[in-house]
């Protein structure tokens, strides 16, 4: 017995060790390494405490999250929307930004519950083909919102310094360095940037409204929608543009990692707290955004729509205009300088979804800095080439371009969340109750539908001219 005793410790210590941890219901394997490991539940939840601590806590995410619907792409759809089509495509931003209250929820949802990203959810659920196909896609829509991003800044540096186009795009590549230094100081020190930088693209644009004087009456009725935004081909693509610009595809990613850096208890009442609080602050930070973005669309259509500056589609045109149009000098500074910091916070933002796709999918880990200057790398060169041949006219049409291609590329990270959080296997109690899923695959469809519909229109175009 004495002699056969060690060997079987041994054997039962080997087995023990060798044996890989086992998948969770409805998963193929263990969770594995978290998202965002070095944040990963950093921040400190009060366990008793009043129901605003408990907010306050929470608070953060929704932020981070609601600074991609604000980011220069909108800027850049929002105001030719609105010279063209006055205060018509306000209902767009409305119900776009409805479609993104519910998504986000859905996307913090599968976070909390299930201690994955979308990424590393993808990643298990499919096979390695279509996990890459989906890498790829997403690769492309985080390039396409650098992109904006990258021109948005150097429009900004330009209007502001004078700084040329090409010399702009270039400084863009140094901002990696702000991020590294804001993650090592920790992730609520990110969020608090953030929320300095939105604060200052609202108060820029409050002062801007004062100025511009908008029909309030024009912007109620518009907030229900009309046919001829779907009939209006040149319509259609604005507001296509808008909803490629307002759900943003690696938003959806960024939000299931980083409500991953709460310390909420990983129980069944823990997670239904997380993700009652974390919907909270999502939601209100989306309102936000939403005020934020029809303010750019009723700016545009209060200073230019009506006007002999109705094609003003282009950011700086529209920086020159201002003063003049509105008999406010500083308007056109105000414009600027909120620009900039939409350039920077969505810059703060990209970093973090970059590295969750890239780790959820291929779990492969490479250091920030050389992450973040791949990325900026694909979307400097396209804007220097534009910038460079074409000026501020193409650099503009490029903007909204991004918009678009965000816009296509956004049901391939819509349809697997939609089934990933409806599934009871993968998420259990917490699975989508029938009017959420409906609400959901509804919301699928209208945006799958929208993007079938402009890619004929596109396609008929080209081949008709």
């Amino acid at each position: 017995m004495d002699k056969t005793s060690p060997a079987s410790s041994d054997c039962s210590l080997t087995q023990t060790v060798a044996t890989p941890p086992a998948p969770e219901p409805g998963w193929r394997r263990a969770t594995g390494v978290p998202s965002l490991a070095e944040v990963h539940s950093s921040v400190r939840m009060p366990h008793i405490a009043s129901f605003w601590r408990r907010l306050l806590a929470f608070t953060g995410p929704g932020l981070m999250v609601a600074v991609g619907y604000m980011d220069p792409g909108n800027w850049a759809t929002d105001l030719a929307g609105g010279a063209r089509f006055g205060y018509t495509l306000v209902s767009v931003i409305l119900i776009s930004n409805f479609m993104a209250i519910l998504l986000q929820h859905l996307s913090l949802k599968l976070g909390i519950v299930t201690g994955r990203d979308l990424a590393q959810a993808c990643r298990d659920h499919y096979t390695r083909p279509v996990g890459f196909a989906l890498w790829v896609l997403c690769e492309v829509a985080i390039a396409a919102c650098d992109l904006a991003e990258v021109i948005g800044s150097a429009i900004a540096l330009n209007l502001l310094f004078r700084i040329p186009l090409v010399f702009g795009v270039g400084i863009t590549a140094l901002d990696v360095m702000i991020v590294l230094f804001m993650q090592h100081k920790g992730f609520r020190v990110l969020e608090c940037l953030v929320t300095v930088l939105i604060v200052t693209i609202g108060a820029c644009f409050a002062v801007e409204l004062v100025y511009a004087r908008p029909d309030l009456g024009a912007f109620v009725a518009n907030l229900v929608p009309r046919t001829e935004i779907v009939t209006n081909p040149a319509m259609l693509y604005i507001a296509i543009g808008i909803l490629g610009a307002t759900v943003m595809p690696h938003n959806l990613y960024l939000h299931s990692s980083i409500v991953q850096t709460r310390a909420f208890e990983r129980t069944h009442a823990g997670k239904a707290m997380a993700i009652k609080y974390a919907t909270i602050d999502s939601t209100v930070a989306l309102l936000i955004a939403f005020f934020i973005n029809a303010a750019i669309l009723v700016l545009s259509a209060a200073a230019f729509h009506g006007t002999e500056h109705e094609d003003v589609a282009d950011i700086g045109d529209a920086y020159a205009l201002l003063a003049p149009v509105l008999g406010a000098p500083l308007a056109s500074t105000l414009f600027a300088v909120a620009l900039l910091a939409s350039g920077q916070n969505s810059t703060l933002t990209g970093t973090l979804a970059g590295q969750i796709v890239m780790e959820g999918f291929l779990n492969i880990r490479l250091r920030p800095w050389v992450r973040r200057l791949i990325t900026r790398l694909i979307a400097i060169v396209p804007a220097v080439i534009v910038a460079g041949l074409y000026g501020e006219r193409g650099v503009g049409e490029l903007l909204i371009l991004s918009q678009v291609i965000l816009s296509l590329q956004l049901s391939f990270a819509v349809v697997p969340l939609v089934l990933f959080t409806g599934q009871r296997a993968k998420m259990g109690a917490f699975t989508n109750p029938l009017w959420l899923a409906s609400a959901a695959w509804f919301i699928t469809m209208v945006i799958a539908g929208l993007n079938a519909y402009l890619l004929y229109e596109t396609i008929h175009a080209w081949t008709s001219g």
